[in-house]
């Protein structure tokens, strides 16, 4: 009698085990369901004032939930013809512009001295920073008010750039002083043997090396200028500048006051405010990413 064996191969029976074993993962559902929402969230407000910039205030008052019918580029026209918003536009480049070039100058210098140096008390200057975190603009409203009056910068753009300098330098240091810590001894020991100097080498090795970093604080103090609200209220909406040359947050404010009956143009208003930031910030995720994956690397 002959006996047959069918051979079965021997990578198919972990392959079926593991299939067996594997079940359903209801936890990956749950978490895209939570980012859906999350993100709905996040981008349903900007979509709403986006699209009611192209609707008219009857439609928006008949509907408020609703598309546009019709779409009208009336608002827009509007807002772009208007010589005040440019001037906005002008001001709040200007502070967004020297703030973000001051915090990253600022910045990198302090954080090269904290990173790269030992002196006493060098820990607990790091700390002060890192509790600078924690220091709302709210609590200095009345002691930064009296200070500026006093050096004859209220109401001046300077009296916005130096205090948004100062208050965005706790978040460049905590980021940039990693990086600067993860460059190797070495490096700074060849350069010192070829002869550099510490500004040398601070200048020709240390900052190419630290361009993720300073990429990173300069996109976030960018945006932080440029939607910052609080600040231009309490230093120029009180000073003698025009309201032409106010930043674009301030002018969102006057603008919605003064036509408050246009609800489309206020919204369309809106949106041409809040697109370079947003276009800048989704141009740059990636880099601003890397950045802070290099930070908590270092």
């Amino acid at each position: 009698m002959t006996t047959t064996i069918s051979a079965v191969p021997q990578n198919d029976a972990p392959r079926e085990a593991a299939t067996a074993g594997r079940g359903l993962d209801w936890g990956q559902p749950f978490v895209y369901l939570i980012a859906l929402v999350v993100a709905a969230v996040a981008v349903g407000p900007v979509l709403y004032v986006f699209i009611g910039g192209f609707r008219t205030t009857a439609d928006l008052n008949a509907n408020p939930a609703g598309l546009p019918d019709p779409w009208t580029l009336q608002n827009w026209a509007t807002v772009l013809t208007a010589p005040r918003f440019w001037g906005n536009v002008a001001a709040s480049v200007i502070l967004a512009a020297a703030t973000t070039v001051g915090v990253v100058v600022a910045g990198i210098m302090a954080a090269f001295v904290l990173a790269r140096y030992n002196f006493r008390g060098r820990q607990g200057l790091y700390t002060l920073f890192a509790a600078g975190l924690m220091f709302p603009l709210t609590v200095a409203a009345l002691p930064l008010t009296l200070l500026l009056r006093t050096l004859g910068l209220h109401g001046t753009y300077l009296g916005v750039i130096i205090p948004g300098i100062a208050f965005a330098l706790p978040t460049t240091i905590i980021i940039l002083v990693p990086f600067l810590r993860a460059i190797p001894d070495e490096l700074e020991e060849a350069a010192r043997i070829d002869g550099a100097t510490r500004i040398g080498f601070f200048w020709r090795i240390l900052l190419p090396l630290s361009k993720p970093g300073l990429i990173t604080v300069g996109i976030l103090a960018f945006v932080a200028s440029w939607n910052g609200y609080l600040l231009p209220l309490l230093v120029i909406s009180t000073g003698s500048l025009p309201q032409e040359f106010w930043p674009l947050p301030l002018g969102v404010t006057q603008f919605s006051t003064q036509y408050s009956q246009d609800t489309g143009a206020v919204l369309a208003y809106t949106s041409l405010a809040m697109i370079p930031a947003l276009v800048f910030f989704l141009l740059a995720e990636k880099r601003i990413v890397g950045g802070l994956t290099g930070a908590v690397k270092g």
